[in-house]
């Protein structure tokens, strides 16, 4: 039904006005991707004011493509820019912020979501005239920036503040037991997990190839012998899970995105030792978009969920719960897959997600 209501002169100026701060600082995610793949950043930070030459120089890339990705930088208001000179200079401040040095408050990691959800935007069109859903093998370099994501957000914090979320389980692991990681991915986290903890017994399945592939090329490089991966589906995962194996299962930012996520948790439930404990960490929207709205990156979580996280749920003619399932959602399912004990936390440097430790 349309709403008679007066037009509004003052409020569409300022409504075009942040269209155009939209446009402007879409593309500028285009251009700090690329800034932190190919190390400018990196490079910027140990250098005083330099010409675009010096910099190009210094990072082994070609100069003319530098100077015309500064110029995004500087009226972007990312680069200081030294017109007498023709010199260039990354502020500390902002280094703080775009290099690898800067740790968890990286933010160029996940301004790579952007142009990897670009490649997609042709089949997310499609899915939106006739349905259905893109599969991970068509998200390109997706398994790269997650993983790179994933060891800002969760590797950077697994001893600090993770393993402490669950009581007791670093002595566990020094000990030796048995632990699942579902949706592992390229298999990161198990084997930092693996080289800490070598009397323990580590196994991660995934049901992408990819992943897979790229986990077993982790083992290699680093050596562990006390982890394994397996290509599984897990559509089915509540029947044809082991029953009562093991000690600790965790699933990191992956249950929402599964086509059966339900079948899911029920085949963790069925996995995990009656006195085991299972970590997940998933989304921390609200099951509520009016009160989302509050999040300080939802629109970014509903867009990636859109054209990744509930179009790859669809294309396993799934339910498409979608990233922003929200805690009160995730809280259900939880207990409709059997568990009754569950403890949600939050990490001070993680605004993105919830933490949940669980048991039977």
């Amino acid at each position: 039904m349309k709403v008679d209501q007066e037009f509004d002169t003052s409020r569409a100026q300022a409504f075009g006005s942040a269209m155009l701060d939209t446009l402007n600082k879409s593309a500028l995610s285009f251009m700090i991707s690329i800034g932190h793949r190919v190390g400018l950043f990196d490079t910027m930070r140990q250098m005083d004011f330099a010409t675009s030459m010096d910099i190009a120089e210094r990072a082994n890339l070609n100069e003319r493509y530098v100077r015309e990705w500064l110029g995004a930088m500087v009226t972007g208001g990312i680069v200081i820019y030294a017109p007498e000179t023709h010199t260039y200079f990354l502020p500390p401040e902002h280094a703080a912020y775009l290099t690898r040095e800067a740790g968890p408050d990286n933010m160029s990691v996940l301004l790579q979501y952007s142009a990897m959800m670009g490649k997609v935007e042709d089949k997310i069109v499609d899915c939106f005239k006739h349905g259905g859903g893109v599969p991970y093998g068509e998200h390109h370099r997706f398994y790269e920036v997650i993983d790179e994501d994933s060891s800002q957000s969760v590797l950077s914090s697994l001893e600090s503040h993770i393993l402490p979320l669950v009581p007791d389980l670093r002595e566990k692991l020094e000990k030796g037991i048995s632990m699942l990681d579902v949706g592992c991915g390229s298999g990161s986290i198990l084997i930092r997990l693996a080289s800490l903890f070598p009397k323990s017994r580590f196994t991660g399945i995934d049901f992408s190839t990819e992943a897979i592939a790229n986990a077993n090329a982790g083992t290699a490089t680093y050596g562990v012998e006390n982890v394994h991966f397996k290509l599984k589906s897990l559509s089915n995962f509540h029947h044809d899970a082991p029953e009562e194996k093991y000690d600790v299962i965790s699933a990191f930012d992956a249950i929402h995105d599964q086509g059966q996520p339900l079948n899911v948790l029920k085949g963790i439930y069925r996995a995990l030792k009656k006195d085991g404990v299972f970590l997940m960490q998933d989304i921390s929207g609200t099951s509520h978009l009016e009160e989302d709205i509050a999040h300080p990156i939802a629109p970014f979580l509903y867009t990636l969920s859109c054209m990744h996280c509930m179009t790859v749920s669809l294309a396993q003619h799934g339910e498409g719960l979608g990233a922003m399932w929200g805690e009160e959602v995730t809280l259900e399912y939880l207990k409709r897959a059997g568990f009754s004990n569950i403890e949600t936390h939050k990490l001070p440097h993680d605004i993105q997600n919830n933490w949940y430790v669980i048991t039977k």
